[in-house]
Order: structure tokens, then C-alpha cells, then sequence
């Protein structure tokens, strides 16, 4: 980073930047450990000596077992993309108006768990119900390890609630799915034929007035092996969402290659149980009582709103740890 030429390439840089970040988020925590365990002796010694000590040299072990055990959650972080930025995307599913809300009470909440932890959030895709909600959105949750943390949440996500939108004021379930993608670099090898990608361009849609354009800025792509389909209509320019699309693209394409990885390696073990995008991982409830709780891992939080303001780090945590249990560690 001390080069003279370290910025001529930014993209290149900030990779860089990334991964040092990423580093001494480990090595930081182990440095403590180390330099606190070789002084814990002498702490130790003296509680014997002063008994009124004892209670200080209690908080200091405490304080390192819950370091330590950050640190070990850390070291499940070992993917190939898992030290990537993440693109997150939302759809709205089963459940009409009720869904295209429900879409949007999550994006909030993602956004909001990635600004309480520092994490840099761009929209790339948004598009608006004509009633309420949205029916889609993609952002980008950039910072260390990012995508590590969120690959868990892909998935179908169901909310039970009282509807707003019911006059009658009955019980609605409704659907959202969501899929977490690596937003990996243009420069890892991630190969993509172009005559295998469909490109349409079309006139982005939005609330209505200046948030509509009037040109074909809206780019669509669509890989015709895998039928993967992505969009981006958020910027007014067909350059700039063309690239973003493309960006979004290598990023499913990631994904693909590391599904079809675990899976090879979990045939070896004859294990064919992997929650993959489409299935139910999550329940939130409003009604009969406020709860959610994951179906995976078993992890539940009794406070429905403090977990759609963000504090999901919980259900993050669990899902690392559940994922050692149930599938087989995979090699690089």
C-alpha cells in the first residue's frame, strides 16, 4: 500500500484496502488474546495475595472467553467468496400487497444491520409496488466479510401478521425471498461467454414523474444456460446500469459455482440436506405473539421489532455455527 503507484489501479486498491481490513479484524482480536493471556499469571497471582482483586481478574476472564468466541465465529468465515462484499436482493412473493410490504420491511432491515455495523450500502435495483412495498430491490453491502455473514440469509422468508391492508382486519401470511450473492472483482475468474447473455434494454418504471426516464436506460440480462435473469434500471444513464448488471451477473454466476462445490462435497458425505434459495428459513410473527425464529438453526428472539430495526446478528451467528453441525467443512 506504501507504493507509489498503490492508486493508479482503484479498483485493484480497494481490494487491497479490504482485505487488510478484513485481516486485522482476526488479527487484532488475536493480538489481544495473546498479549492478555501472558499478563493473566501475574493477575491470577495477585488475586491470591488480594482477595479484592478477585472480582477484577473475573471480568478479565470473561471478557476474553467472549473474545474468544468471536474470534472462533470469525474462523468460519473460510469460503472462497466469504471475505467478499455482498449483493443482496428482495423479492416479493405469495401474498399480494401484503408481500411487496413485507419486501420492503426487509429491505429496511438489512440495510439498517449493515449501517450499524459499518458496512457501506449502494442501491442498485429498486422497483416500487404501484400500491405499497416494493416488488424487488438489489443492494450492494460493501466491508469485511460481508457476504460471509449474509450467504445464510438466502431463502424464503415468512411473515404471519394482523394485515393493514385487510378491512377486516384478518391474519395474512405473506412471502418474500431473498438471494446473497459475492460481489466479486472483475478480475477474478469468473467466466462468462457473451453470446450466452441476452441483453434488453427498456424504459425504467418507477412511483411515476421524475423517477421514470424517457430513453431505454434500463438494461435486463439474461444468461441463457442457467436462465439467470438480472436487471438494473437505478440510474439514468444505460452505461452505468450496464455495468452494474453485469456486476450482478458475476455475482450469480459465484453463487452457482460455489452451490455446485458444497454440493459435490456434501455427496461425497451422503449429505443431500442443504437449505438452498427458495426454501422456508426464517418465521416472523406479529400475531398471536411477536417472535421470530429461524428453522434451521432452532435461534428465536422474542422482540419482532428489534429484530426488523436491524439486530439480526444473532440469527448470523447461529446459522455459521448450525452450518458446521449439519453439512461437512469444505476444502478450498
Amino acid at each position: 500500500m506504501a507504493a507509489p503507484t498503490f492508486w493508479d489501479r482503484q479498483e485493484t486498491a480497494q481490494q487491497t484496502i479490504q482485505e487488510l481490513k478484513s485481516l486485522r479484524r482476526l488479527t487484532a482480536p488475536l493480538d489481544d488474546l495473546i498479549s492478555a493471556g501472558n499478563d493473566l499469571q501475574p493477575l491470577l497471582e495477585m488475586a491470591e495475595d488480594d482477595p479484592a482483586s478477585q472480582g477484577e481478574v473475573a471480568q478479565e476472564i470473561e471478557r476474553l472467553e467472549k473474545v474468544l468466541d468471536d474470534l472462533e465465529l470469525r474462523s468460519l468465515l473460510d469460503g472462497p467468496h466469504d471475505q467478499c462484499n455482498a449483493i443482496l436482493s428482495i423479492y416479493a412473493r405469495d401474498g399480494g400487497t401484503d408481500a411487496n410490504d413485507w419486501a420492503e420491511m426487509l429491505l429496511r432491515m438489512y440495510i439498517q444491520w449493515a449501517q450499524a455495523n459499518d458496512y457501506q450500502v449502494e442501491i442498485l435495483d429498486r422497483q416500487d409496488d404501484i400500491a405499497a412495498g416494493i416488488q424487488s430491490a438489489s443492494i450492494a453491502i460493501r466491508g469485511p466479510m460481508a457476504y460471509g455473514y449474509l450467504k445464510g440469509e438466502n431463502g424464503m422468508h415468512r411473515l404471519v401478521r394482523i394485515s393493514p391492508f385487510n378491512a377486516e382486519g384478518k391474519r395474512q401470511t405473506s412471502f418474500a425471498a431473498v438471494d446473497v450473492t459475492p460481489e466479486v472483482a472483475e478480475s477474478a475468474e469468473i467466466e462468462i461467454d457473451e453470446n450466452d447473455v441476452r441483453v434488453d434494454t427498456y424504459r425504467a418504471s418507477g412511483a411515476g414523474g421524475q423517477h421514470v426516464n424517457k430513453t431505454d436506460s434500463a438494461v435486463r440480462l439474461t444468461h441463457l444456460p442457467t436462465g439467470i435473469v438480472v436487471q438494473c434500471q437505478q440510474e439514468r444513464s444505460q452505461h452505468k446500469n450496464r455495468a452494474t448488471a453485469w456486476k450482478m451477473l458475476r455475482a450469480q454466476m459465484a453463487r452457482v459455482e460455489e452451490l455446485k462445490r458444497e454440493q459435490a462435497e456434501a455427496a461425497k458425505y451422503q449429505n443431500k440436506a442443504r437449505v438452498g434459495f427458495g426454501s422456508q428459513i426464517r418465521n416472523y410473527f406479529l400475531h398471536p405473539d411477536q417472535r421470530v425464529k429461524d428453522t434451521r438453526s432452532g435461534y428465536s428472539v422474542g422482540d419482532f421489532h428489534r429484530v426488523l430495526d436491524g439486530d439480526i446478528q444473532g440469527f448470523l451467528d447461529a446459522y455459521l455455527r448450525w452450518r458446521v453441525k449439519n453439512e461437512p467443512a469444505v476444502s478450498e
